[in-house]
């Protein structure tokens, strides 16, 4: 029996939730940026889900496809140390560029896409100044 394009899209193991496969547009925030960003892909591997790019834990790349999360707040950015900039709280905030030197964590590597290992919605990233960045959509349901 053929599996609708919806259960195809969800991942179904024992003892745990569903996970969805991660599309262009999905919605990520890093718990250090002070608003969320879409996750981009400039050309398609050739895979879609619900009309929309699949993506790869190789995407990843800051500016190409994760833009910035508005201001950082982490001292650990050497640009929020130098900062002047502070927010109502009297936290100090720099503009965010992420930096992040290696694929997202923990996609499904039974799954190929391009020969690359599929993105989750449980897969994780972490910016190189402390951020934790997480998708907190994974796009199927999105319009653009």
């Amino acid at each position: 029996m053929a599996q609708s394009q919806e259960q195809a899209a969800q991942i179904h193991t024992a003892g745990e939730a569903s996970k969805g496969y991660v599309v262009a547009g999905a919605i990520l925030k890093c718990n250090c940026g002070t608003q969320r960003t879409r996750l981009k892909i400039p050309f398609s591997h050739g895979v879609y889900i619900k009309g929309k790019a699949k993506m790869t834990v190789e995407d990843y790349v800051p500016g190409i496809h994760i833009g910035s999360f508005g201001n950082c707040s982490n001292p650990l950015n050497p640009a929020v140390a130098a900062s002047t900039m502070v927010d109502i709280y009297g936290v100090k905030k720099a503009p965010c560029v992420p930096v992040l030197t290696m694929p997202w964590l923990h996609g499904k590597g039974d799954t190929k896409v391009e020969g690359k290992a599929a993105l989750l919605s449980h897969c994780t990233h972490k910016c190189m100044y402390g951020g934790d960045i997480v998708i907190e959509d994974d796009g199927q349901q999105l319009d653009f």
